[in-house]
């Protein structure tokens, strides 16, 4: 059961080859039995889960279960789960048992799925290695001495190394996509305002976006099926139909055009990785698409612009964690100015007192023009880029990063060269674009990525593409010997 899919998990349930109980018993097993090598886990909601795999079965037995009913999922531990604590992988929120459900979370529940807990992260989403979680760094599952991406690496740990078949992320920079390829699997990130953020704690609110981490695209189809919607409780969530983005997956790609930014493919990108993205991108001109080169001339401005927003975005966002309302308090302090000062001293990690101090200053007076307001010009440059690109092309081809999984610790003392991984994601976010990573190789027993970029709106055109892709190369099939040994 464990390599399965959603979609052939799915099928078995409905045929009574196995019940959700039993499904969800042997994913409780592998987390508890090898969850301690990967630390991919913050939460494990084993009670829970086996009370909603029972109504699952009971629904599955009386005809009234939908593709979702009884496949056990992980959320990222970003998302508020009622009753459940959410972290956000920090100190700060070490103790807080989230009052009320996400929308994400409440909407697959509503579709039968089943929690078997949370997932670790960065914290508060900040961080491209998940690392900098107060509960220690998640490992990868393909080289346990390796970093899995982040910030939603727990997510992406978790899938890759088969403790559960699907999970949820968020996506700020590139915390889906990054991820996902460094470890093997396919990510999705929506269009910024496709997928509701309500009671998804917010990092940087004009970037976020949640969606799935799945093996396969037809997988990531049926979750996004489930998460996507307008919600009324987030005035950034858009009135928008939703297709049925599994409809048109077999659609034929011939004649689509793919661009392939020169930028994307120049200098420190690693060489085994070129070759493993110009081969996939070979199969999809082989499966009828045409492939032209384009020009993305801002990319290299998406880092400074972005790490301008984001720092500015999160500063205002994290002053809420003060001591008085919720989450880490300090002990003893002798006033209010020592409280605040003491607790978020003491609540909050090296890289998000990093960005709070960034973000500060850039909002602050004399500099606002010079910084915040510069980094929003650059910002619309970039997304006029795409849009001069998407008046040539349909679909935006390259690499997802431009190296593999490294070494835990290795870039831990340099953060400028962790934030120089997400090079290739920032710009999406910035322009508010879907994005997608699907498998496409290995670089030294490493998975490599490639990344597929739409016009807004346009997730299930990428779907249909990637969905093709691995219905013609099996890199979405390999996994790690990770838990298989004996």
């Amino acid at each position: 059961m464990i390599d399965k899919t959603l979609k052939q998990l799915s099928a078995g349930l409905a045929a009574g080859e196995f019940s959700s109980t039993e499904l969800t018993k042997a994913y409780l097993d592998r987390i508890q039995q090898l969850d301690s090598q990967l630390n991919s886990f913050i939460t494990v909601t084993a009670d829970a889960a086996l009370a909603a795999a029972a109504e699952a079965d009971t629904a599955i037995k009386n005809g009234t279960a939908g593709p979702l009913t009884g496949i056990p999922l992980a959320h990222k531990d970003i998302f508020c789960t009622q009753g459940v604590k959410t972290t956000c992988g920090s100190r700060m929120l070490d103790n807080f048992i989230a009052p009320y459900e996400s929308t994400v979370t409440s909407k697959l529940k509503a579709a039968g799925t089943v929690m078997v807990g949370k997932t670790n992260l960065d914290e508060f989403a900040m961080g491209s290695s998940t690392e900098s979680s107060y509960y220690g760094p998640t490992r990868n599952p393909w080289n346990t001495d390796t970093i899995p991406g982040g910030s939603s690496g727990g997510s992406a740990a978790a899938v890759a190394g088969g403790l559960v078949p699907a999970a949820t992320g968020t996506d700020t920079g590139g915390s889906i996509r990054q991820p996902a390829a460094l470890c093997g699997i396919t990510g999705l990130k929506p269009t910024y305002g496709r997928v509701s953020r309500w009671g998804m704690i917010a990092y940087g609110s004009s970037l976020d976006s949640g969606g799935p981490l799945t093996k396969t695209a037809e997988d990531a189809a049926l979750l996004l099926n489930a998460m996507a919607g307008f919600d009324h409780k987030d005035s950034t969530c858009v009135d928008r139909a939703v297709p049925d983005y599994t409809a048109t997956l077999g659609d034929s790609i011939k004649g689509l055009r793919i661009g392939l930014p020169e930028e994307y493919f120049g200098e420190g990108l690693d060489s085994g990785i070129a070759e493993r993205v110009n081969a996939a991108v070979k199969e999809l001109e082989k499966l009828g698409a045409v492939v032209k080169k384009i020009s993305l001339p801002r990319t290299q401005l998406s880092i400074p612009a972005y790490y301008i927003i984001a720092p500015a975005e999160a500063s205002t966002n994290l002053s809420r964690y003060d001591g008085v309302r919720f989450g880490y308090r300090c002990e003893d302090p002798k006033d209010l100015l020592d409280m605040y000062t003491r607790t978020r001293a003491e609540g909050f990690g090296e890289e998000v007192k990093r960005r709070i101090m960034i973000g500060t200053y850039a909002l602050s007076t004399g500099y606002y023009d010079a910084y915040y307001n510069k980094a929003q010009q650059l910002r619309r440059l970039i997304k006029d880029d795409f849009q001069t690109a998407f008046a040539e092309v349909d679909v935006i081809a390259g690499p997802t990063t431009p190296h593999p999984a490294w070494k835990l610790g290795a870039k831990g003392n340099d953060p400028v060269a962790m934030y120089l991984e997400d090079i290739y994601t920032l710009s999406v976010n910035l322009a508010g674009l879907p994005g997608m990573s699907v498998p496409c190789g290995q670089v030294n027993g490493l998975p490599v990525g490639m990344q597929l970029i739409g016009n807004y709106f346009d997730e299930a055109r990428l779907l249909n593409l990637a969905h093709q892709f691995q219905l013609n190369t099996d890199w979405h099939t390999q996994t790690p010997t990770f838990g298989k040994e004996g």
